[in-house]
């Protein structure tokens, strides 16, 4: 069984780490990686490959950054030249970028059955352009690999219950085996320079990185916090925010940071801020409770007893979030056993 997973950005990365060992590990399938370079530079891309030990490539389209028709149809024309090429019986795609799009789309316009790993989530916002990515994938998906059951309700209310299997999430899986590694060794997976008590923000979305507005609540609400705040941030995001806001003296800009070096940040935070989905799900797995800097949530099982609060960018709602006290209940398993790597295999050998 020969199978093209297909990946572009860093959330795709983790995934893919985590499934891929799993199926290289099976004689019966071989995997061609396809990167389609949405993420290219050193910080988002390279240093996830190394580090997880993920097989190079091998083809990387090198797409780099455009508008979403443009990088798009960049994308699938690159992605079907491939598929053309190498006549998989699947193709593998992850998430809500782009790149999960492009290459579910140059797959089915050839009658190559798709499965779309982390399927059935929703924000039912369709300003996003994920919601969009999402919601076209998982209709000319063949297989539908759900992580929690809320995905698997959404999915059959759509009618796609007779393709939709719950694996559990694939990050879980990744948590638990890369904190281990971290646990074995904390030291080389510490950041420099940074303060010993901190609260971990990242900031990524378009709808705060392109909201002069929102942007300036939310460091306006940094600045009242009287913490030490550490910012990994994208290039892209560092010259967007330092051209138009005044940054608060308790906000520390560093680089980005490979996977286990977040993990590591994330683990000794005192708490978490963020519009990421990835990084919501991440604090819960390891224990921290976060702040969402949006107005809603994919993931809505974190939202049990305030290990996740949803605050947008009101100054107001971020100082209140950050003011309550941690959960002494422990998070709870709806993102499986951990296993949801062997659960996908199994799927698709099957299939």
């Amino acid at each position: 069984m020969k199978i093209v997973s297909i990946v572009g950005a860093r959330p795709q990365f983790i995934k893919a780490a985590t499934v891929s060992r799993i199926i290289r590990a099976n004689p019966e399938i071989n995997e061609i990686l396809l990167h389609t370079g949405q993420h290219y530079d050193e910080n988002m891309s390279d240093v996830f490959f190394r580090e997880l030990n993920i097989p190079v490539p091998d083809y990387n389209l090198g797409v780099g950054s455009d508008t979403h028709a443009g990088q798009t149809g960049k994308m699938l024309k690159g992605i079907e030249d491939i598929l053309l090429q190498e006549k998989p019986d699947c193709t593998l795609v992850y998430g809500d970028t782009n790149s999960t799009l492009a290459g579910a789309l140059a797959a089915a316009k050839l009658h190559i059955p798709v499965a779309h790993v982390e399927a059935g989530l929703r924000s039912f916002n369709r300003i996003m352009p994920e919601e969009i990515n999402r919601i076209v994938t998982d209709r000319i998906s063949d297989l539908l690999f759900a992580p929690t059951q809320t995905a698997v309700k959404n999915l059959t209310g759509e009618g796609l219950a007779s393709i939709t299997h719950f694996t559990g999430d694939v990050m879980y899986d990744s948590v638990l085996y890369y904190r281990e590694r971290i646990q074995d060794d904390p030291e080389k997976y510490k950041t420099d320079g940074i303060p010993d008590k901190y609260l971990l923000a990242t900031i990524h979305r378009a709808e705060n990185t392109d909201n002069h507005e929102a942007l300036k609540n939310i460091f306006l609400a940094f600045s009242k916090l009287g913490q030490d705040i550490v910012l990994p941030i994208h290039p892209r995001t560092r010259k967007i925010i330092l051209s138009s806001i005044d940054m608060p003296k308790n906000v520390h800009i560093i680089d980005p940071v490979g996977y286990l070096q977040m993990m590591k940040l994330t683990m000794d935070a005192s708490k978490v801020l963020t519009d990421s989905g990835g990084l919501q799900k991440e604090a819960y797995f390891l224990g921290k409770q976060c702040i969402t800097l949006r107005t809603e949530t994919e993931w809505v099982e974190t939202l049990h007893d305030h290990w996740n609060i949803i605050t947008g960018s009101d100054p107001e709602l971020i100082e209140n979030a950050v003011g309550i006290a941690p959960p002494s209940t422990p998070p709870q398993p709806f993102f499986g056993s951990g296993k949801s790597a062997g659960i996908i295999l199994e799927k698709l050998l099957s299939f």
